[in-house]
């Protein structure tokens, strides 16, 4: 399958795109990016050197991907949401060498407007709400929002809010897919149907 990308993107020599990935107006791909099959970049998108972005990923408009970031497969990243990649920046000193790594695992919703700062993890299918300010790492299947960013439930592996208390035990079923989620000591996974 072919590439789409745009006349006004920049793709530096050297970026490694994926087949089937679409690359709008304004977006810079830096020469050592590598970038998944089947992925779609919005409008004014910055990938960095040495960031690496899964399948099947969505980049909306306005995010800036910093060295540091690691993306898994099937993530969405919401319009004009936010990486860090340094933890004490100051325009006089060069930090360059203090980048710290952030990783973003297969499934995981970025919301609109959120920050993610660096040296987070966040695991499978997490789903961050809009406007929420990342600084720990999340567990999958956790559904966090706020600043800083908060637990407040489970999601499924389809987006839905699964009927689980926030810790201890429990099972229950995704009403999109009929898969099953059990939680066992605060641990959320998915086992079947």
């Amino acid at each position: 399958m072919k590439n789409i990308i745009h006349k006004s993107a920049i793709i530096d020599e050297g970026a490694i795109i994926g087949s089937g990935t679409v690359i709008w107006h304004w977006t810079h791909v830096s020469k050592k990016a590598i970038i998944g099959n089947h992925c779609k970049l919005g409008q004014n998108v910055y990938v960095a050197n040495n960031v690496r972005i899964g399948n099947n990923c969505k980049i909306q408009n306005n995010v800036s991907i910093y060295e540091g970031v690691e993306i898994g497969n099937d993530v969405f990243c919401g319009p004009s949401m936010v990486f860090t990649n340094v933890l004490n920046p100051r325009s006089h000193i060069s930090r360059n060498k203090d980048f710290k790594k952030t990783v973003i695992s297969d499934g995981v919703t970025l919301g609109a407007n959120c920050t993610i700062v660096c040296g987070t993890k966040i695991g499978k299918y997490a789903f961050i709400g809009a406007g929420a300010v990342v600084v720990n790492d999340l567990k999958p299947y956790v559904l966090a929002v706020g600043s800083p960013a908060k637990q407040i439930g489970w999601m499924s592996k389809d987006g839905y809010k699964l009927d689980l208390p926030l810790h201890g035990n429990g099972k229950t079923t995704c009403k999109s897919s009929g898969m099953v989620y059990k939680l066992v000591n605060g641990n959320c996974e998915m086992i079947g149907s």
